[in-house]
């Protein structure tokens, strides 16, 4: 869930109320952070700590011994001496051996992967950094650029404002954050996403039990969250149960995007795949997709009322030539669809009251351009505005606002963060990936909420393994495919 800075110091107080060791949280934490750090980087490399005198540089301090009995290297840039830390950071320090200390920017020669680790400021410091924590700040930024280190932030990036989003001048520029316990409002705002970069959450169990009781704020999609959403299949389960899933997509030019959400649909566990195509587009189609895809010509979209689906995606590469047919079919079917790309920009010609008028609950997915055409007086709104006004404004639908911190709401439910994913799915196909996979969760009878994050935890933690043995840069929607099982299986 999400909490503001004071309701975490609240929890943390009840939790010294009720006996809990703050050496105990700190040594959780880092171990934690830890693990974070193993699984993004399974092979060793050089870790330095950069550390402020605050309890955040115990974290890191723990987070670096148990990396350093893996084989790491440690080196640390401090902020100040010692001597000057708080009493549990200092004793993690003269406790650990083989660090050595930097007293100047290092000279990047040592073992890959580089890994800054910032436990220079928790949640407690407010306004901007003193000069030198933002001098300390400053290098890291430079080192992520000329050295292609990665920075991981611990908590929350050095110099941001954990309630807000806003980032002071210098703030650390992470490409993860290990936000320990809960996740802060401030990690989620717009203006904060190119400082936090990928969230991760580092479960503290003695602090999860005493959880804020204020819910409303929303909840980061992690495997804890999704894991009881998850279908389990029965030993006698048969493909009829598995979901049978329409997909209407392709268009002379865009078949490439019926091929991509076919495969996807399939790698998601989809029982039964049928591709809905027009005649014409028949003989390319059916020698393009999977064998295992069903390929079904009609005259008319409008065909598809009378078929037999659990679940329907519309819209991936299909063109306007026919959209008056399948925008009727998004109204009227009875079926919950994924509605996406041209169908969602035809849908928005037609004005806010077209998507009220269907007569099942939709999952629709926009991305921000297209959330623009949905929503053309929402500039002013921030993403979770857009999505919760939306939301409340189509009673019964759910709207997953894709970006680089997708968002999911719906009127009723908790909003939806996704922490999966990496810039490297900035690519054209991915959300072709995305509406096959939400079509078939939704049609194996997943909740349309939770089919939604499920869907976008998959494809973002599937381009996520892809990127272990590749540069993110050459990711490719296929690739998310071809992974989706391996991620699945962190489930």
């Amino acid at each position: 869930m999400l909490v503001t800075c004071r309701q975490m110091q609240e929890t943390e107080e009840r939790a010294f109320a009720n006996g809990v060791q703050a050496a105990d949280l700190m040594e959780t934490a880092g171990i934690g952070i830890a693990q974070v750090i193993r699984q993004f980087f399974p092979t060793p490399g050089t870790l330095i700590l950069y550390l402020g005198s605050g309890n955040n540089a115990g974290d890191a301090l723990v987070a670096g011994r148990e990396l350093q009995k893996l084989g790491w290297t440690l080196l640390a840039r401090l902020s100040g001496e010692p001597e000057k830390m708080k009493p549990l950071p200092q004793a993690h320090w003269f406790s650990l051996s083989g660090v050595s200390c930097l007293h100047q920017a290092p000279i990047i020669s040592q073992t890959a992967p580089i890994v800054l680790l910032d436990g220079l400021l928790g949640i407690g410091s407010q306004g901007p950094m003193r000069p030198n924590l933002a001098a300390l700040a400053q290098e890291m930024n430079q080192l992520r650029i000329s050295h292609r280190a990665v920075t991981i932030a611990m908590d929350i990036p050095s110099g941001l404002d954990g309630d807000t989003g806003q980032p002071h001048p210098d703030c650390v520029v992470a490409d993860i954050t290990a936000t320990v316990a809960f996740c802060k409002t401030g990690l989620v705002a717009d203006e904060a996403t190119h400082h936090v970069g990928r969230l991760a959450l580092v479960p503290l169990p003695s602090l999860t039990a005493l959880a804020p009781g204020d819910d409303t704020l929303g909840y980061l999609l992690t495997p804890e969250y999704l894991r009881p959403h998850l279908p389990r299949r029965n030993f006698d389960f048969h493909k009829g149960q598995a979901g049978r899933v329409g997909i209407l997509a392709g268009s002379p030019g865009y078949y490439g995007a019926a091929e991509l959400a076919c495969r996807a649909a399939l790698r998601a566990g989809a029982g039964l795949v049928t591709l809905v195509v027009k005649e014409q587009a028949y003989d390319i189609l059916a020698q393009r997709v999977p064998p295992e895809v069903m390929v079904k010509s009609v005259k008319d979209y409008r065909e598809v009322l009378d078929m037999r689906f659990d679940a329907l995606a519309i819209g991936p590469g299909l063109g306007f030539a026919h959209e008056i047919e399948y925008l009727e079919l998004i109204r009227q079917t009875q079926v919950r669809s994924v509605v996406d790309a041209d169908a969602l920009t035809a849908l928005a010609r037609q004005g806010p009251e077209a998507v009220n008028d269907c007569a099942s609950s939709h999952l629709f997915t926009p991305h921000p351009g297209e959330m623009a055409r949905l929503m053309p007086d929402a500039s002013s709104l921030s993403r979770r505005e857009q999505a919760e006004v939306w939301a409340a404004n189509h009673i019964g639908h759910t709207l997953l606002l894709k970006g680089a911190r997708t968002i999911i709401s719906t009127l009723g439910q908790d909003t939806l963060y996704n922490t999966t994913g990496h810039p490297g799915m900035a690519t054209g196909g991915m959300g072709d990936v995305l509406t096959g996979v939400a079509a078939a969760l939704i049609g194996q009878g997943i909740p349309t909420h939770f089919a939604a994050g499920l869907a976008a935890w998959l494809c973002g933690r599937a381009a996520e393994i892809q990127s272990l043995t590749q540069a993110v840069e050459s990711t490719l929607p296929t690739d998310v495919i071809q992974n989706l099982g391996r991620a699945w299986a962190e489930l």
